[in-house]
């Protein structure tokens, strides 16, 4: 079969001219003729050139009797032809699946968080699992469980675990009496949050919790049980949790965290966890640059810095904590009101910062660091 040189031209939408440059005849390729054309050669060479840039000079050897073929009237319908330059749609195993996989393009820029892991806190919504979010104050856990449950259009229940004072009271309800009515039991918000089909629940500050309230969301957070008892009396009525709930709890594990509880391991067992990653430097920035558009890049510079500085110096031992994200775009906002950068750093940094120790102390090395950014 002889080889002929074709050069590859774009025409008319969804099509492409080949033009024959030993006799100058020109064949029109359009979408009726695709499906069949693309497994030739300048179906490739076509695609290899718009990647490049470059599509009125490409020359490619084809077959001669496979482009007579391909135009011979041997037809494929429109509505499956592939279009120049596009890659086949992707199939996925379900409807969840797709959902889990196609989420990423409603992740909030804001959220610094990786892909992979935005996916995985997905899916544990989508998959009714519970995923509890580690990493330092100020990183970001709860927004991304916020941000998790808007994606999902579903509906969100919040429940500070580390300011509950009376666990049975707020996960299960309060028991009253009248002489009228006699014995009433009134159920807790939890209660009916746990009932509600595609709920999301946010279980924050898991680690400052009651040990009462690990007790009680044993059985709720138990992929087998799933249930939370009214009463501790023998035969006392349950309350099943909607199989299509989520929970995600959010917890601040490290010895900076004076007021925190170690986890019960029975209930650390209960989730799989995602760990909030610290932003680099330039994350920093670029969150801080699109929050606060009208800050100069000065500023900015500076904030995200000294930031990521006091991170460092917490790594090698020096200081104690580090200044959160959280904080980071509270000093922005301070400097949006026009406070000066040192202003800042009196009222938002150094009293996170011990001063025991003089010239030895926490306070005096982030004042150095400060320092280095003072105009």
């Amino acid at each position: 079969m002889a080889k002929v040189d074709y050069q590859v031209r774009p025409a008319v939408p969804n099509g492409f001219t080949v033009i024959n440059l030993a006799t100058g005849e020109e064949t029109l390729i359009t979408n009726k003729t695709f499906d069949l054309y693309k497994v030739g050669v300048a179906y490739q060479a076509l695609l290899k050139a718009k990647k490049a840039g470059d599509v009125s000079n490409v020359i490619v050897q084809l077959d001669e009797d496979l482009r007579k073929s391909a135009t011979s009237g041997m037809t494929a319908t429109a509505a499956t032809a592939p279009q120049p330059d596009t890659e086949p749609e992707k199939t996925y195993s379900s409807e969840g699946a797709k959902t889990i996989h196609e989420s990423v393009a409603v992740k909030p820029s804001k959220l610094k968080m990786s892909e992979l892991k935005w996916k995985f806190l997905m899916r544990s919504i989508v998959r009714a699992k519970n995923i509890m979010m580690t990493g330092d104050a100020g990183s970001g856990k709860t927004q991304a469980a916020i941000a998790a449950a808007k994606a999902g259009e579903r509906e969100l229940f919040s429940f500070n675990l580390g300011s509950t004072g009376d666990p049975r009271a707020t996960l299960i309800g309060n028991t009253t009496f009248n002489k009228e009515d006699g014995t009433l039991f009134a159920p807790s918000a939890f209660i009916s949050a746990i009932k509600t089909p595609n709920a999301v629940i946010l279980l924050d500050e898991i680690t400052r919790a009651h040990p009462d309230a690990w007790n009680i969301l044993m059985t709720v957070l138990d992929q087998g049980q799933r249930y939370v008892r009214l009463d501790e009396a023998p035969g006392a009525p349950i309350v099943n949790v909607d199989p299509s709930v989520c929970f995600i709890a959010t917890a601040n594990i490290g010895s900076e965290y004076t007021s925190t509880r170690v986890l019960d391991r029975a209930i650390l067992d209960r989730f799989t966890i995602i760990e909030m990653d610290l932003l680099t430097d330039e994350q920093e920035k670029d969150l801080l640059r699109e929050m606060f558009p009208k800050l100069s890049n000065y500023d900015i510079t500076a904030v995200s810095s000294i930031a990521y500085q006091t991170r460092q110096q917490k790594e090698i031992g020096k200081l104690s904590t580090g200044i959160s994200t959280r904080m980071s775009v509270e000093i922005c906002d301070l400097l949006s009101d026009d406070f000066t950068l040192i202003e800042c750093a009196e009222i938002a940094i150094y009293p996170l910062f011990d001063s025991e120790g003089g010239v030895d102390s926490e306070r005096t090395v982030v004042k150095q660091i400060v320092q280095r950014f003072i105009a």
